[in-house]
């Protein structure tokens, strides 16, 4: 095994890092630095660097066909190895008890996801957090995982990553699902891209000149099909926001993010005079020879005329709304009650004539049990639930239904439809669509 793992690599690495690559610490440990080691190599990375933050996987579903994930993971727990820190994961996929569920989808959700309390046992051994710690918003001061400026993170969720790099300032390439676990066990990670200074530099300058507050899914859309990977700096989007990172200004940059990342591939961006790195360094953050990109109200128009509709018929009556993808803040649970109650006493209806679900961490919606917002949310109809609205539309039997959300990832990566929030608060309430 020692002899095998004995070979050259472009990356500079510690006596101690070599020692590990070529079997110090036993044959599965060899196997996952050389893993590392060959992705940053990929990439262009020039050493590894130590993780200073708790983790965050992505991967938090048992389906049962994905074999090879439950083998690795049992290979890891095998050889006594274990995550440096806690770490969070993404939602689960299933609530019965909160998210409608025909017999038949019931059926299917049991088969697809029927490895689920296998996986999550395995999770446990290698270093998950907590029970609850499921949620694609880790970084919620209610979850317990949210890192400081300059963190060195092991991270894959997209939204999560776009958040912790932007709004956080720590810093955390766009992993993908066993990298996030491989650096977590290792405690180390390849030094490229985002990691470095340069990396983090602006290759297009977003000027932002709409006459309102532009909605935050459609403007991180805009932004995430014009730059796809890039590092976007946006310019007059404080306007709008202010110059205080407050949890109105936190829940709409994780939202702007998330679309920005999905409909692109968005890592970070910056925000003029808001977020940390821009608030301190300024222009200086752009780099030489960034592109100009003008966003206004016809620009936004355009974009948000151009989601496809891929219902099976366009014309169907909504029969679902998701609203949290990714999961809302406390704060936004709050205002999505009041916004509820005020489209439902404009309307002159009692309770939503959509199903509709609102989605949040385990540890954010215990805290919202114990305001006075929750029981005038239930009373409204409304449900809340967990889980990944993803997972759920992942389901031969609900990919078929006309589903609206306010989410922009979750219009890209499924069937839902896309609606603003002021446009779901009407149709959710009694309107027409």
């Amino acid at each position: 095994m020692g002899t095998a793992m004995e070979t050259r690599t472009k990356m500079t690495l510690t006596p101690e890092e070599t020692e590990i690559l070529n079997g110090s610490q036993g044959e599965v440990m060899a196997k996952i630095l050389k893993t590392l080691v060959m992705y940053g190599e990929t990439f262009g990375a020039d050493k590894l660097v130590p993780v200073s933050g708790p983790g965050h996987l992505v991967t938090s579903f048992g389906i049962s066909v994905m074999s090879a994930t439950f083998d690795v993971m049992d290979e890891l727990i095998a050889a006594g190895v274990k995550a440096k820190f806690p770490f969070t994961v993404d939602p689960r996929p299933l609530d019965f008890e909160n998210v409608p569920c025909s017999l038949l989808q019931n059926v299917v959700f049991r088969v697809m996801y029927g490895k689920q309390k296998y996986y999550e046992d395995q999770l446990t051994k290698l270093g998950l957090k907590s029970a609850d710690s499921f949620t694609c918003t880790c970084y919620m001061p209610e979850v317990g995982n949210q890192p400081k400026r300059g963190d060195i993170l092991s991270w894959s969720e997209s939204s999560a990553v776009v958040y912790a790099n932007s709004v956080l300032g720590a810093r955390c390439n766009r992993n993908s699902a066993f990298m996030d676990l491989f650096g977590a066990i290792v405690g180390k990670v390849p030094n490229f891209d985002l990691l470095t200074d340069e990396g983090r530099k602006a290759r297009w300058v977003i000027e932002v000149k709409t006459s309102q507050k532009p909605e935050a899914q459609v403007l991180g859309s805009a932004i995430g099909l014009k730059v796809m990977e890039a590092v976007p700096y946006i310019r007059g989007l404080d306007v709008f926001l202010g110059g205080e990172l407050n949890d109105e200004a936190k829940a709409y940059l994780k939202d702007m993010g998330a679309a920005s990342a999905s409909n692109g591939a968005v890592g970070l961006y910056h925000v003029a005079g808001l977020t940390p790195e821009a608030a301190e360094l300024g222009d200086a953050l752009i780099a030489d020879g960034a592109r100009t990109y003008v966003i206004d109200d016809a620009e936004l128009k355009r974009v948000k005329d151009s989601y496809p509709v891929i219902w099976e018929n366009p014309d169907a009556r909504p029969k679902l709304c998701f609203i949290g993808c990714p999961h809302l803040s406390l704060s936004q649970l709050e205002e999505w009650t009041e916004r509820v109650e005020a489209g439902l006493k404009a309307s002159g209806a009692s309770r939503l004539t959509i199903k509709t679900v609102l989605t949040a961490a385990p540890a954010v919606l215990e805290e919202f049990k114990k305001t006075p917002y929750f029981s005038r949310l239930r009373a409204t109809g409304a449900r809340l639930s967990y889980i990944c609205p993803l997972m759920y539309m992942n389901n031969p039997m609900c990919k078929t239904l006309p589903v609206i959300t306010n989410s922009n990832k979750l219009r890209t990566y499924t069937s839902s439809r896309y609606y603003t929030s002021d446009e779901i608060t009407a149709l959710i309430c009694g309107g027409t669509k």
